[in-house]
């Protein structure tokens, strides 16, 4: 409850007060001079409210239930809507917003709470537990999501759904390309949908180096994401492709020194850090790394893509975009946004290429 003026925090303590005693739950208060009043409220059955009274007009009732049951959600509606009667009843001229959440489930086998990029909790629609493993290297969850289908989450990081098709467009150029009789790079992408999306183009040869060198990644994806990857990682070797399991560093190097040459590279690898001081975040040394030998394999007319981060991460995207003037070539980009489902928020994606000498 938010007031227009300062609360009488006596007076919403007094009003609410037969409403928690009604429900034979004990009372314990705390009183402080200038920052109001803090009720508990405990019922036998473990249940409890706490009551937060703030002087400058703002009412604060927090009900936690350890009954998960219909009946115990549908008690604590009925003790709200009370509360809610009651405040409006004595203080409505005063009162300028009511707001309601929705209760968080806390302890639950199925966790449906992910962070977006931004730092936003989002709530998902999660119902089952497909796979969750822990490798050497990260945990590894697959979890069923009613709109988005099957989800991989590593480490707590939303990667990709079912429904996230539109991700693999974008970071493949958005249809703007022409795979067919083409030599293709990607790093990262164990989930196998850009594997999955580029074979069907007729390219010449992709090799995709799966950098996470972790191969229960590979594992889960084959048997839970079969709607992105299809049949593709079933073998690391096809007609048209080959996926490496080790590290994308010492690959590109080797292609370097080698001379071999791609006429694309999409990097799926982590997203832009967040960080904003790239001098001090080992993130920014890597990224600029992995950027470096990847335009020393990439032919001169080459492109090369990779994802961004959401977009109200500005700071990052610029600081991103920095870095690009500082490789060991020119270079020139463009970026699009696109929305990904599952990820609940607008997603950039960048197109990198060697710049041209002025003829």
């Amino acid at each position: 409850f938010s007031f227009n003026l300062a609360a009488d925090c006596n007076a919403v303590l007094k009003a609410l007060q037969p409403i928690f005693q009604e429900q034979g739950m004990t009372e314990t208060v705390h009183n402080w001079e200038d920052h109001g009043y803090l009720a508990t409220y405990i019922k036998k059955n473990g249940s409890f409210a706490n009551l937060r009274i703030h002087p400058h007009g703002l009412v604060l009732v927090d009900l936690q239930s350890y009954n998960d049951h219909m009946k115990g959600r549908e008690e604590v509606d009925q003790l709200l809507n009370k509360v809610e009667e009651r405040m409006k009843e004595l203080f409505h001229g005063n009162i300028k917003r009511v707001k309601r959440l929705p209760a968080i489930l806390r302890g639950g086998v199925i966790d449906r709470y992910w962070p977006t990029a931004d730092g936003r909790l989002v709530e998902y629609d999660i119902d089952k537990v497909v796979y969750d493993e822990d490798s050497p290297f990260q945990n590894i969850k697959i979890l069923h999501s009613k709109q988005f289908g099957n989800i991989l989450i590593l480490s707590g990081d939303v990667n990709l759904a079912e429904s996230d098709l539109a991700y693999t467009q974008a970071i493949m150029g958005s249809g703007k390309e022409d795979y067919t009789g083409k030599e293709v790079l990607i790093l990262g992408g164990g989930d196998g949908g850009i594997l999955y999306e580029i074979v069907k183009l007729k390219p010449k040869m992709v090799t995709m180096v799966a950098s996470n060198i972790d191969q229960m990644v590979i594992d889960g994806c084959k048997k839970y994401m079969r709607k992105t990857c299809g049949d593709v990682l079933d073998n690391l070797k096809g007609e048209c492709y080959q996926v490496l399991i080790e590290d994308c560093i010492p690959v590109l190097k080797r292609y370097a020194k080698e001379g071999r040459m791609f006429d694309y590279v999409i990097n799926d690898l982590t997203a832009v850090p967040i960080s904003t001081s790239p001098e001090e975040d080992s993130t920014w040394e890597f990224l600029r790394l992995i950027l470096d030998l990847s335009m020393k394999v990439l032919k001169k007319d080459g492109k090369y893509f990779t994802q961004g981060n959401c977009i109200n991460l500005t700071d990052a995207l610029t600081l991103y975009e920095e870095q690009l003037s500082r490789l060991y070539c020119p270079v020139e980009f463009s970026k699009e946004t696109v929305c990904v489902p599952s990820y609940m928020e607008l997603w950039v994606f960048y197109t990198i290429w060697k710049k041209q000498a002025d003829v």
